[in-house]
C-alpha cells in the first residue's frame, strides 16, 4: 500500500515524500502545482496534477497504486493574505479538506494526517503553549485550520476515520542531503526571506515590529527543522496504523528565537551582512509563540535531531544557493 502526499510538490510535502521513500514506503503525490514544482517530487513517487478535493484526481492517484493513508499538506499558508482574502483560505483549507476526506472515505481510505498550525491558538503570551491551551485563532488562516480539526474530530467520532492533526510552529531549513527545500516564489517565511536577502535575490528585508515584550523587542518564534517535522509525521503515521485512537499534537522544540536572532543566524551561515529595515507590526502577527512539545515526545517517542538554529540556517542557505545555480542553468 502507498501513502498519498497531497501538496507533495511543495516545501514540506516534498520533504515528506523523500522521507517516506527513505523509509521504504511507496509514495504517490497529488498537487495542483499552484505554488509547488513538479521537479520537487522524487522520481520514485507517482505523481498526479490536480486539486485535492477533486474525486477524479483521487481516482487517478488510486490508478497508480492502492493507498492506505493520506498525509495532507496542500493548502494556503500566508497569514497576511488570509486577512486580505479570507474566502480563499476557507475554500482552499477548509472546504477542500472536507471534500478530500469524503472522497477518501468513499474510496476506503480511513487514515488521514492533517497539516495544522500553531495559529489555531491565537494570542497566547510568552509561556509555552500546550495542546490543552484554548484554541482562539485571530486570523482566517488559523480559523480555517481549526475548522478542519473540528471536522476531523467529528467525522472520526461518527465513523471509521482515524486521524492526527499536527500543529506546526515555524517550519524552516531544508533537506540535509540537498534534495529539496523551500522553493516557493514570493514566500513570506522569515528564514527564507532572510536567506534571500543574504544572497542578494531580494533587496534586503523588513523587520515588522520592534515593540514586542521580548528580549530585543522583535517577535519570537519556535523554529522546527523540516527534517524533524517530517520524522514526526512518519512516527504519527506508524502509530495510526497500529492504534485507532486519533490525536492532536504540537510540533515544535519548546525554544524560541527572535527575528533579530534569526537574522544573526543567517549572517553567521553566510559570513555576510545584508540590509535590514524596520517597520510597524503587521496585522495578525503575534509576539511570542513557543511550543510545549511534551505530548509529542511522550506519545510518539519523537527525538528531534536538528534542533539548532545555526544548523537550520545553514541548510536553508545551502538550498538557496542550489536554487541560484538551478536558475542560472535554466537561463543558459
Amino acid at each position: 500500500m502507498a501513502v498519498l502526499v497531497t501538496g507533495g510538490a511543495g516545501y514540506i510535502g516534498s520533504h515528506m515524500a523523500w522521507h517516506l521513500l527513505d523509509a521504504g514506503e511507496d509514495v504517490v503525490v497529488l498537487d495542483s502545482l499552484a505554488t509547488g514544482h513538479q521537479w520537487s517530487v522524487p522520481g520514485a513517487a507517482g505523481f498526479v496534477q490536480g486539486e485535492v478535493g477533486d474525486p477524479d484526481a483521487l481516482r487517478q492517484v488510486l490508478s497508480l497504486a492502492p493507498v492506505d493513508a493520506v498525509i495532507h499538506f496542500a493548502g494556503s499558508v500566508s497569514v497576511p493574505e488570509s486577512l486580505e482574502n479570507p474566502a480563499k483560505y476557507y475554500r482552499n483549507n477548509t472546504c477542500a479538506t472536507l471534500a478530500l476526506v469524503e472522497n477518501c472515505l468513499a474510496a476506503g481510505i480511513g487514515t488521514v494526517l492533517f497539516s495544522s498550525t500553531a495559529a489555531v491558538y491565537g494570542e497566547v503570551g510568552a509561556g509555552p503553549v500546550s495542546e490543552a491551551t484554548p484554541a482562539l485563532p485571530t486570523t482566517p488562516y488559523g480559523a480555517s485550520k481549526l475548522m478542519v480539526e473540528t471536522m476531523l474530530r467529528d467525522i472520526s467520532a461518527a465513523g471509521p476515520l482515524r486521524h492526527a492533526a499536527l500543529r506546526y510552529f515555524n517550519v524552516a531549513g531544508a533537506d540535509p542531503q540537498g534534495r529539496t527545500g523551500h522553493s516557493t516564489r514570493g514566500a513570506t517565511h522569515l528564514l527564507k526571506v532572510a536567506c534571500e536577502a543574504a544572497l542578494g535575490t531580494r533587496k534586503g528585508m523588513t523587520v515588522f515590529g520592534t515593540d514586542y515584550a521580548t528580549r530585543d523587542g522583535t517577535a519570537e518564534r519556535d523554529f522546527i527543522h523540516v527534517g524533524d517535522l517530517v520524522e514526526a509525521h512518519y512516527l504519527a503515521l506508524k502509530r495510526l496504523r497500529t492504534n485507532p485512537e486519533s490525536f492532536t499534537l504540537n510540533c515544535g522544540y519548546g525554544r524560541g528565537y527572535t527575528v533579530l536572532e534569526t537574522i544573526e543566524a543567517v549572517r553567521r551561515a553566510t559570513g555576510s551582512d545584508f540590509p535590514v529595515e524596520y517597520g510597524p507590526r503587521r496585522p495578525g502577527d503575534l509576539g511570542s509563540v513557543i511550543a510545549d512539545s511534551t505530548a509529542i515526545r511522550d506519545l510518539l517517542g519523537w527525538q528531534p535531531a536538528l534542533n539548532d538554529i545555526d544548523v537550520i540556517a545553514r541548510h536553508a542557505i545551502e538550498w538557496e544557493q542550489h536554487l541560484l545555480r538551478r536558475n542560472a542553468a535554466e537561463d543558459v
